[in-house]
């Protein structure tokens, strides 16, 4: 008993400091803590030791042990808290250490406090080795006195002196030290048989104050002038993600994630406040570990950034404005993803497992016909083919369906179908995913090293579809002297994916229910048995004979070594790569109708290589007078080069299926191949300088050169600078005391970044092929068709920023707000030229365009006690996109029509990029407006468009804006509760204001009788139910109007239950026992509910593959699952 109440005396002045900085972490200082008793810094009185303990517990959850004679007599002065304005923890320690007090911590709320003159607690009375060494703060490198060091499992220990060193006699030198220190990382060192350790430690005032990773470098985020946003460690592990850009969706404001697929490997568009161009890549530029990736997409439009498994990512970080963005320059324009994987452990091998299986199933179904319903629309059809034909139906056009129900594979004897087949069932499945990622990290003193690996194994929700991934990653890090470190990483991915021909998903919705998959003989059936229909294989078939084979290799590697020269200097070398090979096979079968069949067989190869290398020295200074004055400065070089190529062959002619692709030779139809190659270098230089006054008053100003080698002669370089101003007015002496503001920063910023993401060789003439008639033949000619253009540049962006970051009640609720304003110049488009001058266009800077946005974030911290937390997140971007210029002010017509001919989308001046272009459907034409209707050449029945210029025509001038892709806000509201060892997150998107032009519903809805139709279609229109936006239904051969309009035009609103994960935390007294360090088992719910108008499968998938933006265009869309999981995460 008196050595347990001795024990617990050992512990106080840890809970002293600990307290101080947990009040720390609710806002509140530590100096506004102790003054606040009995206000000795404004009376200069002393106050008992005692007192000073008791007070703190009275008012925090902490316990101090201690016998009475510890604190008898002991009192702390006005001057001697004066140590804590300088340094707080080792202020504390400095106080304790006057005072002959050695302090010990128990758990998270209980201290000890013992007289120092007392012995060293030991477990063993066979004490046999020695071990000497000194503690140091690992920022400025002064010694800690007071640190607690413990033999690990023992109750051996002692502290360290005023010098910061320390000697303690331990068992075997086969033990592990525990270090520790009030404000201060816990660390575990193995003593590995030496006789002197000297380490060093990082104030949690460090590693508590958000540290956010900036372009080639970090900082404090209270520092931060630019506008930056983070999703950190936890949160990544909050939610099971499969690649990057799940982990990032919704997390960030002003960060736009979306898929355009939902199947396997689905590429991922990322947009940045929008997008600022209507003819280059409007992708973000991406860096990992200070790697640039390849920015070019690869085939199959996936992106390199997929390749790296989120669980092996420590933090992402979203450059927006131009204060972050322009250490980038000439590729800064779309915003930049950093991303810092997990780096090796000080401590030793740390082990760690995490692995899930889940089932996707698709999330909804499209409403199409059954084969009753089929063959009633067909009936109805007929009936009404005298109508809008008379002279094709008197002459014998149109065959009645009742003639034609007389297959005995389809149809009984009395006409009746043997099959109902729904098409969806048979494509979709109940898939099976499963992931497995496995770490090792560990180190010493000298070396860290980390190990990660992973697997993947995705099944697609439509058969047949499929991806898997093997992954590894190594890295290390080596202090190979006191001035000079050295390390590097490695990353290899090799995935295969199998992709599914876009007619699979066209026959989804077309294939007809009156055949089945295969008829009993094992033969395929199809559209093609039943007589009139159009002749596209069934859906099953084209999955399982359409073979589209893609395999990608990705390498990503750095060395980098860092030399210090002074406390001040410091100069980084970086060698960095990324090469991704890639190999694109496909293969349709000789007997497959429509696709391949009249080919006998369709192979091709398609191999491709892309090589980036860089190459950057980075000098670092920093320097800090007083602690008032504090300056960072970087000055760098880089330099890149870029190769890529690519090759293509195709033939067609088999004699057998057996060869595919693996063997083209034996092909009777060889198509000539085809070559490309390409090559580009960047070198640049670029500056920043940070300068922060008091810890007020905060500047940065940027500057980066950009010589590319794909601009003209005449603009080979350019400039891109930024400067941003910041003001803490929290930190004002006005605004000391105040309970509600815990932080306050206003900041602003303006700045140049490029966008540099054209095709090679645009500067140059172009080569075109002409044809021409000689003596009665054809003959193709080669010839000059794209001028030359020397003057050339870079669109450049300016950014005007402004920003408010506030926290309120101990930062128990905190908001960051941004108003921006981003405007594109010198938009490089292609200008047609007139036929007299012999070329066809030349590629020229002649647009302009601007974003203008709001960017809100808030995070609350609900309720927080011992046993529940709750926390919400809620950000919304708000984003307006307007053209401001094009050459002349003409339309620039993109994305045709596929039914209804013109452009499917305008880029106008005045109005948003990827404008919707269509004419208004104002219903049918009912029979009192028959008479109207015919001065339109139309019939009651018919759709009924708007004469938009009043001239009687309906035609290409009376197309007109109705809608676009670009929506008004979007954002994210999540939810994360805690009670003891459970946890729940949930995570709801939202967007709203943006339209989809779904132009399924030009094959499904508007053409009838040749294939299958969106249920739809039984709300035609009927001389008794003429209040319809369908038009009256008659064979397709009989003509009908299916144009880009009003009706096809979809409300693209949505709000999702896109993340639900519950998870459980097994206590660690049940672990320890089994040499566990941690074990977290989760379930989670993807896509769980989906609150939309638009009739598609999903609302977020684009597939009109625009540059310029999502497109928000729908044809035949693969959908996107529900997903259910369950997971478990292990550590050693």
């Amino acid at each position: 008993m008196k050595r347990l109440r001795y024990a617990w005396q050992i512990m106080i002045v840890l809970i002293f400091m600990q307290i101080v900085f947990t009040c720390e972490a609710n806002g509140q200082s530590t100096e506004s803590i102790l003054y606040a008793s009995s206000e000795l810094g404004k009376k200069g009185v002393v106050i008992s030791l005692e007192q000073l303990l008791e007070e703190i517990e009275g008012e925090f959850t902490v316990t101090f042990l201690y016998e009475e004679n510890v604190v008898a007599d002991k009192y702390i002065s006005s001057g001697q808290l004066s140590l804590l304005q300088t340094s707080k923890a080792r202020g504390l320690a400095q106080i304790l250490t006057a005072l002959n007090i050695h302090y010990w911590q128990l758990d998270e709320e209980t201290y000890v406090l013992a007289e120092k003159t007392r012995s060293p607690i030991s477990g063993t009375l066979f004490q046999q080795e020695t071990i000497t060494g000194t503690v140091t703060d690992a920022g400025d490198g002064a010694p800690l006195p007071g640190v607690n060091v413990m033999v690990k499992g023992t109750t051996t220990g002692t502290s360290t002196d005023g010098e910061g060193t320390y000697s303690l006699t331990v068992p075997t030198l086969d033990d592990t030290l525990v270090f520790s220190f009030v404000g201060y990382e816990i660390r575990e060192i193995p003593i590995n048989g030496r006789s002197a350790i000297d380490i060093s430690l990082t104030s949690e005032a460090i590693m508590g104050e958000d540290v956010v990773v900036v372009g080639y470098g970090t900082q404090q985020k209270s520092d931060l002038t630019g506008s930056v946003g983070t999703v950190d460690e936890e949160a990544l592990q909050g939610r099971p993600s499969t690649n990057v850009s799940q982990a990032l969706a919704g997390r960030i404001s002003g960060v736009d994630v979306s898929l355009s697929s939902g199947e396997p490997g689905g590429s991922p568009q990322i947009r940045i406040r929008g997008s600022s161009s209507v003819s280059n890549t409007n992708d973000p530029l991406y860096v990992v570990d200070g790697v640039i990736l390849n920015v070019e997409r690869m085939q199959g439009g996936s992106h390199a950034i997929n390749s790296i498994p989120p669980g092996s990512i420590e933090s992402i970080e979203v450059l927006k404005d131009a204060s972050a963005t322009a250490i980038y320059g000439a590729r800064g324009a779309n915003g930049v993803v950093l991303i810092t994987t997990k780096k090796g452990s000080r401590e030793g091998p740390r082990i760690n497992y995490n692995g899930s299986v889940s089932t996707s199933s698709v999330a909804k179904k499209i409403d199409v016909l059954n084969a009753e319903e089929f063959l009633r629309v067909e009936e109805i059809a007929y009936s009404n083919a005298e109508k809008y034909d008379p002279a094709g139906f008197a002459g014998g056009k149109y065959t009645n369906p009742a003639d034609k129900r007389n297959d005995p594979r389809l149809f009984d004897q009395n006409g009746n179908p043997l099959y109902d087949t729904d098409w969806q069932d048979e494509a979709f499945r109940s898939a099976i995913t499963h992931k497995h990622n496995l770490s090792i990290a560990g180190g010493d003193e000298m070396t860290t090293y980390g190990i990660y690996v992973s697997y993947n194994d995705e099944e697609g929700v439509m058969k047949e579809s499929w991806l898997e991934r093997y992954s590894g990653r190594f890295n290390v890090e080596t202090e190979v002297t006191d001035w000079l470190t050295a390390g590097g990483s490695i990353s290899y991915s090799n995935q295969s994916q199998k992709e599914l021909h876009a007619w699979s998903m066209r026959m989804l919705y077309e294939s007809i229910p009156i055949v089945p998959v295969k008829y009993p003989d094992g033969t395929w059936a199809g559209n093609e048995d039943y007589p009139g229909m159009e002749g596209g294989p069934n859906q099953q078939r084209v999955s399982e004979e359409s073979i589209h084979i893609l395999d990608t290799q990705n390498i990503l590697a750095n060395l980098h070594t860092n030399i210090t020269f002074t406390d001040n200097l410091e100069l980084r070398t970086m060698l960095g790569t990324n090469i991704i090979n890639q190999e694109q096979d496909n293969y349709s079968g000789r007997t497959l109708p429509f696709l391949s069949r009249d080919q006998e067989g369709i192979a091709s190869i398609s191999p491709s290589r892309s090589d980036n290398w860089q190459l950057e020295n980075l000098l670092n200074y920093t320097i800090d007078f007083n602690n008032i004055h504090s300056i960072s400065a970087l000055l760098g070089q880089s330099i890149q080069t870029s190769s890529s190529s690519s090759s293509s062959a195709t033939v067609w002619g088999f004699l057998d299926d057996y060869f595919k692709y693996h063997n083209l030779g034996i092909a009777d139809n060889p198509r000539p191949p085809s070559s490309t190659t390409n090559k580009y270098t960047m070198s640049s230089y670029f500056s920043r300088v940070n300068y922060t006054y008091d810890d007020r008053y905060l500047f940065t100003v940027t500057g980066r050169v950009d010589g590319s080698s794909r601009f003209g002669t005449n603009n080979r370089y350019a400039f891109f600078p930024s400067a941003a101003l910041g003001w803490r007015i929290s930190e004002e002496n006005f605004m000391q005391g105040n309970s509600i503001i815990s932080n306050l920063k206003v900041r602003t910023s303006y700045g140049l970044t490029g966008n540099s993401e054209i095709a090679n060789y645009q500067y140059e003439a172009g080569l075109g092929t002409y044809t021409a008639i000689f003596n009665g033949s054809r003959n193709i000619g080669v010839g000059v068709q794209r001028l030359a253009n020397p003057n050339l540049k870079w669109e450049i962006n300016k950014q005007f920023d402004i920003g408010l970051e506030l926290g309120l009640f101990d930062n128990r609720i905190s908001l960051e707000a941004d108003v921006y304003r981003r405007k594109s110049e010198d938009m490089l488009l292609q200008r047609p030229l007139p036929r007299t001058s012999g070329y066809a266009t030349v590629f020229e800077n002649i647009g302009s365009m601007e974003n203008r946005g709001i960017e809100l974030a808030l995070t609350t911290s609900n309720i927080e006690n011992a046993n529940f937390s709750w926390s919400t997140e809620f950000n919304i971007s708000i984003n307006e996109n307007e053209v401001l210029k094009l050459h002349g002010g003409s339309d620039i017509e993109t994305g045709g029509g596929v039914h209804g001919g013109g452009a499917g989308s305008i880029i106008r001046e005045g109005l948003p990029v990827n404008t919707f272009m269509g004419y208004i459907a104002l219903g049918t034409w009912n029979t009192d407006e028959a008479a109207e209707a015919a001065e339109y050449d139309r019939l009651p029945g018919d759709i009924k468009y708007k004469d938009v210029n009043n001239d009687g025509a309906i035609n290409q001038d009376d197309r007109v804006p109705i809608g676009n892709g670009v929506p008004d806000g979007y954002g994210s509201f999540i939810n994360s509760f805690s009670y003891k060892n459970f946890e729940l997150s949930a995570d709801i998107q939202f967007m709203y204001g943006n339209d989809i032009m779904w132009e399924a519903v030009h094959s499904t809805e508007d053409r009838v009788g040749i294939a299958n139709s969106l249920g739809s279609v039984l709300n035609a229109w009927t001389p008794d139910n003429q209040d319809t936006p369908v038009a009256e239904l008659r064979p397709t051969q009989a003509g009908y109007d299916t144009d880009n309009d009003t009706h096809r035009m979809q409300d693209g609103s949505f709000i999702r239950g896109r993340n639900f994960t519950l998870s459980y935390n097994i206590p660690q007294e049940i672990l320890t026992p089994w040499s566990v360090g941690s074990l977290r088992l989760y379930a989670t719910a993807q896509n769980l509910f989906t609150i939309t108008k638009f009739r598609g499968y999903d609302p977020e998938i684009s597939t009109s593959g625009a540059p310029f933006s999502r497109g928000r265009a729908q044809y035949f869309e693969y959908p996107k699952s529900r997903t259910f999981l369950l997971g478990l995460d292990i550590g050693f």
